[in-house]
């Protein structure tokens, strides 16, 4: 009669993985169903164990209990990561495909286990730039339930700020370093980031912040630095995702461009550099 049930179940299970969730378009979504559904079908399963196992359901269910409240004492950290599975799929602070940080961890999550989950890092102590380290770090789901989390990939606005800066003297031509790198910014995003700057005030003003000025076009600001030169900041929206290689390209072509006026655009220049 147990395999009976065993062999009805996984049957059913089948069923549903192949018609129901298999259906579903949304890559994330599919993933932590199909996850609910193998621990519903193991617990299943050790239910109709027990069942074989003893007399009757009552008497299953009273060994579960005195047994699982045994582990409970045994096994603290696994059931709070379990705990912190479920907040994970009812809050989502994040899922498969998003870029987090966590703690020390910052890295695409690629799995999300009922116990631990494990990022693809990115950055790290090795690197000076966000392209992927090549390790994978893991760690406990009950680290979310004590840690903040930064979620680079928000689906309402899977956006980040960016800037690249650069020391200029004071007897810069600020009027023209502001005019160039606005533009070359604006040449490489497009169209791109007024749309994208459209979403973040109707987000903002959802919000007790909805007065922030935000510009439609990439800003240049000025700054005294420590020393003594001035940091030309050009400021815009990129994915978190492709702000590395934005940045590189943006760089190139920006100096490519003040270094061709170099009696209008003055670099700090040191025999220490």
């Amino acid at each position: 009669m147990g395999a009976l049930l065993i062999v009805i179940l996984l049957t059913i299970a089948k069923s549903i993985r192949v018609y129901l969730i298999s259906q579903i378009e949304n890559t994330p979504a599919r993933y932590n169903l199909t996850r609910v559904l193998n621990l519903i079908v193991f617990l299943a399963m050790v239910m109709i164990g027990l069942s074989v196992l003893v007399a009757n359901w009552y008497t299953a269910l009273v060994s579960l209990g005195i047994l699982s409240l045994i582990l409970g004492f045994a096994l603290q950290t696994p059931i709070t990561s379990l705990i912190g599975w479920v907040y994970l799929l009812i809050r989502q602070p994040y899922k498969v495909g998003d870029r987090i940080e966590i703690g020390a961890a910052r890295g695409d999550v690629i799995d999300v286990s009922y116990l631990d989950t494990t990022l693809w890092e990115f950055g790290g102590p090795y690197l000076s730039t966000e392209h992927p380290s090549g390790r994978i770090i893991k760690f406990p789901n009950s680290l979310v339930i004590n840690e903040t989390v930064y979620n680079y990939s928000w689906p309402l606005f899977p956006y980040i700020w960016s800037e690249i800066r650069f020391h200029v003297a004071y007897g810069t031509d600020l009027e023209f370093v502001a005019q160039t790198m606005q533009e070359v910014v604006e040449e490489e995003l497009g169209e791109q980031m007024p749309e994208r700057v459209r979403v973040y005030r109707d987000l903002l003003m959802q919000t007790p912040v909805d007065q922030l000025q935000i510009h439609d076009h990439p800003v240049v600001h000025f700054r005294v630095s420590e020393n003594t030169w001035l940091e030309a900041i050009v400021r815009y929206l990129v994915h978190p995702k492709e702000s590395g290689r934005v940045k590189t390209r943006l760089t190139r072509k920006l100096l490519e461009k003040l270094n061709a006026e170099s009696e209008r655009v003055l670099f700090p220049k040191s025999n220490l550099r």
